[in-house]
């Protein structure tokens, strides 16, 4: 990846950071800790790799993106709004009573939003719906990408979904895991193990490339790799830090569910300001 496209998406992952603590922060509740682990990925698909179009998200032969591990709208939001699907400013509204952004994704409210997720387990199901009907009408440009939480995929109906996907062949279809080890009661490997995720995607028919999910070049990596496949799902094990880009929420699982308090947000706010400006005077 080039030195500009690079600092391209560093520059726009900061901004989708610094919205998901202004989102947060204004609703005084939320989950800020997996979206943070997750703004690379936002970036990169919104600025790099999907085919959408913020003058017309309805736009039939476009990219679709579900986000399976709903309760992590605040990431999503910040990317829509920086895309310019909606303006920045409304990202303080986040679950105010009577604002269109509310705590899970709705897609008849947010432009942009392709499926209503929060009930864990059932957006990959909606997204491999999606990859099957784009091939069912012979629209083979047509790309789904899904993004799951690891714990998350403690839930049967991911694998049943993966089981679909395998069977129906659908090259078309990227399935991505935000593997950050951490989950709202705890470590995963605690709560309820699903390692080694990699060989049970491969042993329920996918392509799978584990990277660092926080590492634009890594990201790239396995997008071209999607692009390589032909004839069965691919998958994406991203090695995150849940709360990446401010040190007091990195790895920490109290900010999986958690809004910062005004000296909080400062304190974020000061730590995402100070590598943006470095990122623009480069």
């Amino acid at each position: 990846m080039n030195n500009e496209t690079k600092k391209m998406l560093s520059s726009y992952a900061t901004k989708i950071r610094m919205g998901i603590i202004e989102s947060t922060y204004g609703a005084k509740a939320g989950h800020p800790g997996g979206s943070l682990s997750s703004a690379d990925l936002f970036a990169y698909l919104y600025f790099k790799e999907m085919n959408v179009d913020p003058k017309n998200p309805k736009l039939e032969s476009r990219d679709r993106f579900v986000l399976s591990k709903g309760h992590c709208a605040p990431g999503l939001y910040s990317a829509l709004a920086y895309k310019g699907f909606f303006p920045v400013e409304d990202l303080p509204t986040l679950r105010h009573i009577g604002s269109y952004l509310q705590g899970h994704p709705n897609m008849n409210t947010v432009p942009g939003i392709d499926m209503s997720t929060g009930s864990l387990g059932q957006g990959i199901s909606a997204a491999v719906g999606m990859a099957k009907g784009a091939k069912y009408i012979g629209n083979e440009d047509i790309r789904v990408y899904t993004l799951l939480g690891d714990g998350e995929i403690e839930e049967g109906q991911v694998w049943e979904a993966m089981m679909f996907a395998s069977q129906y062949k659908l090259d078309n279809l990227c399935v991505i895991i935000d593997s950050n080890g951490l989950q709202i009661d705890g470590p995963c490997e605690e709560v309820m193990s699903a390692e080694p995720i990699d060989e049970k995607m491969k042993a329920f028919g996918f392509d799978v490339i584990t990277i660092d999910g926080n590492d634009f070049d890594e990201l790239e990596k396995a997008f071209d790799a999607f692009h390589s496949v032909k004839g069965k799902p691919f998958g994406i094990i991203m090695k995150t830090v849940k709360g990446k880009g401010v040190s007091y929420m990195e790895n920490e699982v109290g900010w999986h569910g958690k809004a910062p308090n005004e000296e909080e947000y400062n304190i974020a706010m000061a730590e995402l300001k100070a590598p943006l400006a470095d990122i623009e005077e480069a």
